[in-house]
């Protein structure tokens, strides 16, 4: 068969692979509503100082607006402030703004972006951050169990009793000595073909397709140059290992493993101090590719880390480590949960151990003490959250 015929076949099974995997996943979701119903009848309102920090250039961001006073009023939660993200003003900033201003709870209603960003500032200070999902990914939402399809579920998760402690995961352009932090992520980093496809999604299409897009954006980069680095990663018990001259597609590392019908990175959890590193690398073409989408179909129906047996033109190696240092023989774009950074040859990747805590949905809690003992040795401001903590999810 000529080349166009097998690159179309090879399509359409992947497009039928994806069907049938969310039809499944549709199925699942309508039982974790069931259950997440039953379980938000019995959480209790707290009655502190909450912030809301809103995206405004979300298309629904001023109806959500009105829907959250609407809420809170119903609830008789009355200490309540909104900080609007501006372009030279992010949710970093406005979160760090609604501390200074006295918020108990910092809440970020927005996509991905406006969740990391708001995260950065709450991290480490013994506040609670809330999440009111309403971007067209919200993977970080997913991965907590937040409802990312039913705002009055969310706004209850957010102003109420039951958090969890997460890590964060930073990324440092060492290159870029004007950064005064590293960037902050919360589900998956990453330095060259990830990054470049999601530079290369169009945003207008994303609005209407959600993840979708970024199938797009990949096809555009299917046949760019391979990237080539030095790469060391620290493991747990403290020791190092390096890698010369690494030819590769991607590199990524990953606090958590979901995305929309698939798992990257079924090993990765989300409070075990540790990162999960993906390196990823193909051959042949169009076959390589195929093959790599097969050893994600593979994994996900496992739920484990392990290479498609079949897979002959692809490989997916997983390490997990505290850090890894790169170093890039060119410049490569890189990004942290879809928000794309400048191009850098030399950065590093760490993680603050269950710094952040988030206000998530669950039904086993454990004692009152436990938290407030974690939070306050957190906590570097005089409010730390008090509310239950829950068992962590695996």
């Amino acid at each position: 068969m000529s080349q166009p015929v097998v690159t179309a076949l090879i399509v359409a099974v992947v497009i039928l692979v994806i069907v049938a995997i969310a039809a499944v996943a549709l199925v699942l979701r309508a039982r974790r509503r069931r259950k997440l119903a039953e379980s938000l009848e019995k959480r209790r309102d707290d009655e502190v100082q909450y912030a809301f920090v809103i995206n405004p250039s979300k298309p629904q961001a001023a109806t959500q607006r009105l829907h959250i006073q609407e809420f809170c009023r119903a609830k008789g939660l009355n200490r309540i402030r909104f900080y609007d993200t501006q372009l030279d003003k992010d949710g970093r900033a406005c979160a760090k703004e609604a501390l200074a201003d006295g918020a108990d709870v910092v809440i970020a209603v927005g996509g991905d972006g406006t969740v990391r960003t708001v995260a950065s500032a709450v991290s480490g200070t013994g506040h609670a951050l809330g999440i009111i999902p309403i971007g067209t990914g919200n993977l970080f939402a997913r991965n907590m169990g937040i409802p990312v399809d039913d705002v009055d579920a969310a706004l209850t998760v957010a102003t109420s009793h039951g958090s969890r402690l997460v890590d964060m995961g930073r990324l440092w352009l060492l290159d870029h000595p004007e950064d005064d932090h590293g960037h902050a992520f919360l589900i998956i980093a990453g330095i060259g073909f990830d990054a470049a496809m999601i530079d290369d999604t169009d945003p207008a299409l994303k609005a209407n397709i959600s993840w979708l897009a970024y199938f797009v954006g990949g096809f555009k980069n299917l046949f760019a140059p391979k990237y080539r680095a030095n790469l060391t990663i620290t493991s747990p018990d403290g020791s190092s290992h390096s890698i010369r001259n690494l030819d590769f597609r991607t590199i990524m590392a990953g606090n958590c493993g979901q995305i929309p019908v698939f798992s990257l990175m079924p090993a990765a959890s989300y409070d075990d101090g540790i990162l999960d590193f993906e390196i990823i690398d193909t051959t042949g073409g169009i076959l390589g590719w195929a093959n790599l989408f097969g050893d994600v179909v593979h994994q996900t129906l496992i739920g484990k880390p392990e290479q498609n047996p079949l897979s002959t033109n692809s490989t997916v190696e997983q390490i997990q480590g505290l850090t890894a240092e790169i170093t890039l023989e060119k410049p490569a774009k890189a990004q942290v949960d879809g928000d794309m950074l400048p191009e850098t040859r030399h950065i590093r990747f760490s993680v603050d151990r269950r710094a952040l805590i988030v206000r998530v949905p669950a039904s086993t809690l454990s004692s009152l003490e436990k938290t407030a003992q974690v939070a306050a040795a957190n906590a570097t401001a005089d409010f730390a959250e008090t509310t239950a903590l829950l068992e962590p999810i695996r």
